[in-house]
Order: C-alpha cells, then structure tokens, then sequence
C-alpha cells in the first residue's frame, strides 16, 4: 500500500494550491480516503474526508474554501484549496482506510506554507 502526497509549495495568503494523493496497492474506490494536516508546533487534525459513495466532510477552519475529490479511474484524490492563509500553512497528509473513522494508510505529507 502506498500513497504519495504531491502539490505542496509556497503561496501568498489568498491564494491556491491543489494537492494530489496517488494510491496504490489495495481495493481503492471501496475505501474513506482524506486529507490531514500538522501545523508547525501543533497536533494532526483533519481536514477533509470522503467516502467511497462520494459524501464528504470539513473541518470548519476550511469550509467553502477547500474541495477535496476523488477520481477513482485515475487512483487519485484531491484536495483543492482556495483563499489560504497563514494559518493553512502546514504538512498535510493524505490517508486511507476502509471506514472513514479508522484511517490504516498514511503518506508522508507534502509542505504547505502560506506567506502573508
């Protein structure tokens, strides 16, 4: 099983970045796939979720300005984020598993950093 984070850079506050998650090696349109992230000094939290019948879930920090999606042809999900700011500035992983409250599968992030 393997999932490789793409997309991360360096943005100024109010712009955008879209991450991708390439996966591969299990049953993966069955599974809850979502986006974390770790801001510097701070826990893992989540960001966004979706399951394998395309519902999803936010935090509150980034509704109506991130979408996360999934394309099951290509093994890919996606994580387009809008009207960042400093406090998006993070690592952020992407993560797989068969239920959508039990992640098994983690990358190895890719950095955000938001400039102001």
């Amino acid at each position: 099983v393997q999932l490789v984070e793409s997309g991360g850079g360096s943005v100024q506050s109010g712009g955008s970045l879209r991450l991708s998650c390439a996966a591969s090696g299990y049953p993966r349109s069955t599974y809850c796939m979502g986006w974390f992230r770790q801001p510097p000094g701070k826990e893992r939290e989540g960001v966004a979720v979706i399951d394998s019948d395309g519902s999803t879930n936010y935090a509150d920090s980034v509704k109506g300005r991130f979408t996360i999606s999934r394309d099951n042809a290509k093994n890919t999900l996606y994580l387009q984020m809008n009207s960042l700011n400093s406090t998006d500035t993070a690592m952020y992983y992407c993560a797989a598993g068969r239920r959508c409250y039990e992640f098994t599968y983690w990358g190895h992030g890719t950095q955000v950093t938001v400039s102001s």
